[in-house]
This record gives structure tokens, C-alpha cells and sequence, in this order.
């Protein structure tokens, strides 16, 4: 008889991820429609271009010992500087203006390992973030990881409801729980989940309400901007991070996965220096430093100009499959339907009556499957006992992966399947 083990409390805390099952259902269902994770297009992988630039990197037996050896923990430097250097010419972060440099930029195994080392760094369990809701569910898990409590507030089509969170600090204040509230983290481009993007207005309003409330020790702003690149149209809104002028406030993270390759997982954080110190020592611990090869051959594709002409290339596909989801939603959901149009990013929030629950065991999410359709119910991205608990009769739809053809399919199931529900009056548990 083998004895048992026992678990950490962090390793109790950490539930499995509601992703999970959802892709396993996907790969277990071959005819299945999913519409529901956040995979990039396969279709618009760029095989050439990284078959080119290693091609390039090995026709050299420096450069490809170079790229077969490891790195170090901050991230190659050549990538690092053309991070800053594309967040000067795209946004005008710059040293003079935001007392940023490549010293600032780290390089990490895609964004998510950002997230996990900045939380790791700064929350102590019973600490408290501040999230919109909805919001990005694979950072709750991170959040439920580190034993913290988080309080969320309202989005809107503008993004997170900045007087919201005004008055949830203010409340926090005088609960005497301000000591405790070390982030507020916002995805700030196309937000996963919802697809809206914090207004400009709303990101200067954020800094100066987390400085104001910035007492005895700095609440930060973790800026996830996974999406940003993902635009539909020009010009883009300026990052929350070009307004923290003193590079003291704004944990800016970012990724290539999303506009270039998945499979690469590299990621990137423009952070203040005394924080990036700390996430480094813990990043050490991680893995001494992502994948070189990875680093130099996203770096040759970024000089060459193919990274450049390979994102124009990944919007017009992803502006092509919105449009065919948005057409869907007007054309096939309940008239009720509350839903924003998309501008950029992989997702379609949409909040169906409330007489119809999407909660993952209620009626329409198995009648969809039974349909092989398969979304994100809304209830997972709304961290628990925060505050604000939202909508039960939402969903989060992803035109990433599926094709035009099947997006338009499914959007069709999905609706005819609310509609019919709406009209015979059946009770979703």
C-alpha cells in the first residue's frame, strides 16, 4: 500500500483550468465547432518566415551555435532593444518621456509566465487585485494560485468602469483594507473577454486614481496588452503604460504568440526597474532564461520586415472571420441580445436574455453540444465572491481558430438554439 502524499497549499488552491476541459473536448470531437479557445489561426502560422530566418541563423556556424546555446534569464538583447524601439516608433515610449530602455524589457516563455512571476513577486495570500468584470479566467486561476482576493468592477464598451474602481478603493479605504491591494490589472486592448479596449480618457483616469490612492506603499497597474497588435483598424490607442511618465507605475506586458507564432510561447514585460530585479531572481528559478533559438529567430523575423508584413497579413484574416461572426449574432441571436462590435482581438461577448443561462450545466450548453458547438460559458470569468458577480446568461465566442465557414455555422446553431429556447419558454437550470 503506498502512503499518501502531501500537497502544498498552494497546489490545493489551484483549480484546473476551465480551458481545460474545453480544449479536450475540441481535440475529443473532431466535428465538433469551437468557438470557444483563444487559438490563433492555424491557417496564418508563419512557416516560411521562421523556415527562412533559421535557415539564415544555421547558414552560420556562429550564429547557429549562438542560437543552440543558452541565453540568459532577461532575454536576448537584440529583441529586447527592438521591443522598446517598436514602443517608441509605434507609441512613443521612450527614455525621455517614460525613462524607458532595453533594461527595462525582459523576455519571457509568453506572457502568462509574466503574469505568474509579477503575481508571484507582489501578492502575499490574502492580498488584493482588482479585476474587470468580466475578465481574463486564466489569470484568476494564477490569482486563486497565490491565495489572493479580488474585488471586481463593471466593463463597459470603454473597458473597466474607472469610477467604479475609484469607489471600490475608496470602500477598501475605509475598510482599512488599502495596505492590502497591491494590482489592478487590466487587459487594455480588445480585452479577453469582452473585445473592448479601455478608452484613452479611462487610462489616464486609472494612473492617476492608483496614485492617488497610493498611501503608504505603489498599487500598480499590470497592463496586459496580449491583443494589442491584433488591431483591425489604425491608429492604435496609446498604451496605459505611455502615461506613467516616471516608468514607476505601469507593469507593461505583451506577447508575440497572438500576432506571430503560439508554438514559440514568447512573451515580453517593459517593467520598472526595481520590480524587474525581483522577477528576474524568480524567473532564474523558472528556467534560466526562455528559449534562445526562439528569441533569435523572432528577432531576424522582426529586421528582416517579415514580423512587420506577417501581422498585416494575421489582421485582415482575423477583421475577415469577425465580420462573419458579427453578421451571424445580428442576423440569427434574440433581437436582446447585448454584444459590442469587435475592433480587434479574437472575441465576441455576447449576453443572451436572462431567461437564458449559459452556465456550463445549464440546458443551452449541453443543447449546443449536442449540436457540437462549443463556447466559453460567461460564468468563468467572474472571479468568485468579488464583489460583482455579472451576467449568468453570457458566453465568450472565439473566431481564432475555426474557419469562416464553421464560425458562421456555429454562431447559426447557437442562435436558432436561443431563439427557439426563447420562444418555447424553456427554464435553463
Amino acid at each position: 500500500m503506498s502512503l499518501p502524499f502531501r500537497m502544498s497549499k498552494r497546489a490545493l488552491r489551484t483549480p484546473e483550468p476551465p480551458i481545460s476541459w474545453l480544449m479536450k473536448y475540441a481535440l475529443d470531437c473532431p466535428q465538433c465547432i469551437s468557438l470557444a479557445a483563444g487559438f490563433v489561426d492555424t491557417d496564418t502560422l508563419p512557416v516560411e518566415i521562421v523556415g527562412a530566418c533559421t535557415d539564415d541563423l544555421m547558414a552560420s556556424a556562429d550564429t547557429g551555435r549562438a542560437a543552440l546555446q543558452y541565453g540568459t534569464t532577461i532575454g536576448l538583447p537584440a529583441l529586447r532593444r527592438q521591443i522598446v524601439d517598436r514602443l517608441a516608433a509605434d507609441d512613443g515610449i521612450t527614455f525621455e518621456a517614460n525613462r524607458v530602455d532595453a533594461d527595462c524589457a525582459i523576455v519571457t516563455s509568453g506572457s502568462q509566465q509574466l503574469l505568474f512571476l509579477i503575481s508571484d513577486v507582489l501578492l502575499d495570500e490574502g492580498d488584493i487585485v482588482i479585476l474587470g468584470g468580466p475578465s481574463y479566467f486564466v489569470y484568476m486561476g494564477i490569482l486563486h494560485s497565490m491565495g489572493a482576493i479580488a474585488r471586481t468592477v463593471p466593463m463597459d464598451a470603454d473597458g473597466m468602469d474607472v469610477d467604479a474602481l475609484e469607489r471600490v478603493l475608496a470602500d477598501l479605504e475605509r475598510a482599512g483594507q488599502l495596505d492590502r491591494v497591491k494590482l489592478v490589472y487590466d487587459v487594455s486592448f480588445f480585452q479577453n473577454p469582452m473585445g473592448v479596449s479601455l478608452s484613452t480618457e479611462r487610462r489616464k483616469r486609472m494612473l492617476q486614481i492608483v496614485q492617488r490612492f497610493s498611501k503608504r506603499h505603489r498599487i500598480f497597474i499590470l497592463e496586459d496588452a496580449a491583443y494589442k497588435e491584433l488591431r483591425f483598424a489604425d491608429p492604435s490607442l496609446p498604451p496605459t503604460k505611455k502615461f506613467d511618465t516616471t516608468n514607476e507605475w505601469v507593469l507593461y506586458t505583451g506577447t508575440f504568440c497572438k500576432p506571430f507564432s503560439a508554438g514559440m510561447k514568447t512573451g515580453f514585460g517593459v517593467l520598472p526597474k526595481e520590480i524587474l530585479e525581483p522577477v528576474l531572481r524568480q524567473k532564474g528559478n523558472h528556467d534560466f532564461g526562455s528559449a534562445n533559438l526562439n528569441q533569435m529567430i523572432i528577432s531576424r523575423a522582426v529586421a528582416r520586415g517579415d514580423y512587420d508584413r506577417h501581422v498585416q497579413k494575421v489582421r485582415a484574416g482575423y477583421r475577415k472571420k469577425a465580420a462573419v461572426m458579427a453578421d451571424g449574432i445580428r442576423k440569427y441571436f434574440p433581437a436582446a441580445t447585448t454584444w459590442y462590435e469587435p475592433q480587434g482581438g479574437l472575441y465576441i461577448w455576447a449576453e443572451l436574455p436572462a431567461s437564458i443561462p449559459t452556465g456550463p450545466d445549464s440546458e443551452f450548453f449541453k443543447a449546443a453540444l449536442a449540436q457540437n458547438v462549443l463556447y466559453v460559458p460567461g460564468d468563468f470569468c467572474f472571479y468568485p465572491n468579488s464583489g460583482y458577480e455579472g451576467t449568468r446568461s453570457a458566453m465568450r465566442l472565439s473566431y481564432g481558430v475555426a474557419a469562416p465557414g464553421q464560425v458562421a455555422e456555429g454562431i447559426k446553431r447557437l442562435g436558432e438554439l436561443a431563439c427557439e429556447m426563447l420562444s418555447s419558454g424553456v427554464a435553463a437550470k
